[in-house]
């Protein structure tokens, strides 16, 4: 099997960054030609590629070896349905092949601790909180990497946060949990349509020596690189990359996220 991208690792560069490679680089284009999938056949993924993909999450960094995450995979329609309903409504989690809530995961760790009488007080400092993120964050992209060298396509959805008490009762997750995000897989619908999403210069990222904060220029160049992009998706090309993600971040654009905070500590999560 082979990536559902076909782009040529040159071409992929491009369309990140509007400009050639550096001569010498690396044939890296099936990880340049990454994008979202929305739009899947209705084909399932075989249990033994599951089972291997979890394998690859699995075999993801995870910090001194606390495995602080899982996984809840939902095959049930009603239950699909409702999911899709508290995620912002998006269909391709009723569509996808494969649908998997990542969960910052406390609860196995604490009840393994508790059994051999350590208290694992620590797992109340936010500490904890973010090393349970950032390891369900690396598993789930080593699983799409995995899962896009086997042409299966993928999508994020950030509105499993929208709301967490609803999601909770629905997965049934313990106190010491909480869904971070889920994963849509699946084998994408012909033809494959989605294109490659421009990226900031590797100049606005890649900080040398010490933090460089003045980023105007790479923005402005960015704004303009985006202008062109958005007019090909048939959105407003005079609304800037900086103008959307700027109102993107304002209080008005939660989607129920505000209630987190309060949330997460009557999960035991950032207690201190």
């Amino acid at each position: 099997m082979s990536s559902p991208f076909r782009e040529p690792a040159d071409e992929a560069w491009i369309r990140r960054y509007g400009e050639y490679p550096m001569p010498d680089l690396p044939d890296l284009g099936a990880f340049l030609t990454h994008r979202s999938v929305r739009k899947f056949r209705p084909q399932p993924i075989p249990e033994p590629i599951r089972e291997g993909l979890i394998g690859v999450a699995q075999s993801a960094a995870t910090s001194s070896n606390l495995q602080l995450w899982s996984v809840v995979e939902i095959d049930d329609p009603e239950r699909r349905d409702r999911i899709a309903e508290l995620s912002a409504d998006q269909v391709q989690i009723r569509t996808a092949g494969w649908f998997l809530a990542f969960i910052a995961d406390h609860h196995r760790l604490r009840q393994a601790g508790s059994s051999v009488g350590e208290s694992c007080e620590g797992l109340d400092y936010a500490e904890y909180m973010i090393m349970a993120i950032v390891d369900a964050a690396l598993a789930a992209e080593r699983m799409v990497a995995a899962a896009e060298h086997l042409g299966i396509g993928s999508c994020y959805i950030g509105a499993l946060r929208n709301n967490p008490a609803e999601i909770q009762e629905l997965l049934q997750l313990p106190t010491g949990t909480f869904g971070v995000f889920g994963l849509c897989l699946g084998y994408p619908a012909e033809p494959m349509t989605a294109a490659i999403k421009p990226r900031l210069l590797p100049s606005a990222v890649r900080h040398r020596e010490v933090y460089h904060p003045d980023m105007s220029q790479e923005v402005a160049e960015y704004d303009e690189r985006m202008r062109a992009f958005y007019e090909t998706q048939r959105m407003k090309g005079d609304v800037t990359w900086s103008s959307r993600s700027g109102r993107r971040v304002d209080e008005h654009h939660l989607g129920g996220r505000e209630v987190l905070l309060e949330y997460l500590r009557n999960q035991g999560f950032l207690r201190r």
